[in-house]
């Protein structure tokens, strides 16, 4: 574990090199945003004039990773640095599940954020990453509050909904959200209730503190993305929406035949969600033509949906 270095005091608030405060800072900083998925410093500046908050560096779409099959790997660090040194916002890398060494390396190399994804091949079936070792924050997937909780409770800083990624499809994005909402709903209406938070928490397999906290928030205990099949400003939109906090988008705007506008688009429809005449305007900004082709998820193998990966640890 590498030594806390303390960057400031507020107070009776210590801020240090690798803190909670820090990390969970660094992820509202990037609220109310757009996280872009890229693969290329070319892409990445796309993003950037786009005026999304971050770039997601991945050696392939998740389109592509899906269409290919095989090991999909962290991206190689070269293009992780050439992207660093093309763009002035956030860069955001993607780890395999349980792959600490990969995380190791991405921290090395100064990443803002290490995103441990199940869009990439697992390499640990029985647990995650141990995060509070790492001084780097990090964001995790979900489709639940428990799943949520429990990778909380391994240190994420920045929680996003799983989606089926690279299938241009909201429907499991929205589904996954409202299943948090409603695990979130539950929590709070157990408030007063210790016995049946503590049920709760033993059916969600974390501790009653975790649990207590989001009942007394009322949300999550951090910031919550969405991601996985948002394809259109409209998509985006919803889901704001629906209480999330941004999305991370990707092969929506990369796979369609109008990026650049599509990547600005989907901003200004994150930026303006609860103005429909400004979604309105957003979403005349692309054509329906142009998008990537969608897949219908109901007809998809349990074994094809990423989402399932690490789900039940």
């Amino acid at each position: 574990m590498q030594e806390r270095k303390v960057l400031k005091e507020y107070g009776d608030v210590e801020i240090t090199l690798g803190s909670t405060n820090l990390k969970r800072g660094f992820a509202k900083m990037v609220k109310h945003g757009v996280v872009m998925d890229v693969t290329n410093p070319t892409q990445a500046g796309i993003a950037e004039d786009a005026g999304a908050v971050a770039v997601m560096v991945l050696d392939k779409l998740p389109a592509d990773i899906r269409a290919r099959g095989g090991v999909a790997r962290m991206a190689t660090i070269q293009a992780i640095k050439e992207t660093m040194e093309t763009v002035s916002i956030p860069i955001m890398a993607k780890c395999r599940i349980g792959h600490t060494m990969e995380a190791r390396l991405l921290e090395e190399i100064g990443v803002d954020m290490i995103d441990e994804s199940e869009v990439l091949t697992p390499a640990n079936e029985a647990s995650h990453v141990w995060k509070w070792d790492f001084t780097v924050p990090f964001v995790n997937g979900c489709r639940d509050l428990g799943e949520a909780l429990r990778r909380i409770e391994e240190g994420s800083a920045m929680i996003r909904t799983k989606g089926e990624a690279g299938t241009g499809n909201v429907a499991e994005a929205i589904r996954h959200m409202r299943m948090v909402n409603n695990g979130i709903r539950q929590v709070v209406a157990a408030k007063d209730n210790p016995q049946e938070l503590m049920i709760l928490a033993r059916e969600m397999k974390v501790s009653y503190e975790t649990v207590l906290k989001v009942a007394e928030l009322g949300r999550l205990p951090v910031v919550n993305f969405a991601a996985g099949g948002i394809a259109t400003p409209a998509d985006a939109a919803m889901m704001m929406q629906m209480n999330c906090d941004g999305v991370f988008v990707g092969s929506g705007i990369y796979k369609s035949e109008d990026p650049e506008m599509r990547a600005e688009a989907i901003v200004m429809a994150v930026t303006h969600w609860n103005n429909p005449e400004k979604v309105a305007e957003a979403q005349s900004m692309v054509s329906e033509r142009k998008s990537m082709p969608g897949l219908d998820i109901s007809t998809m193998k349990e074994e094809k949906k990423l989402q399932l990966r690490g789900a039940n640890l």
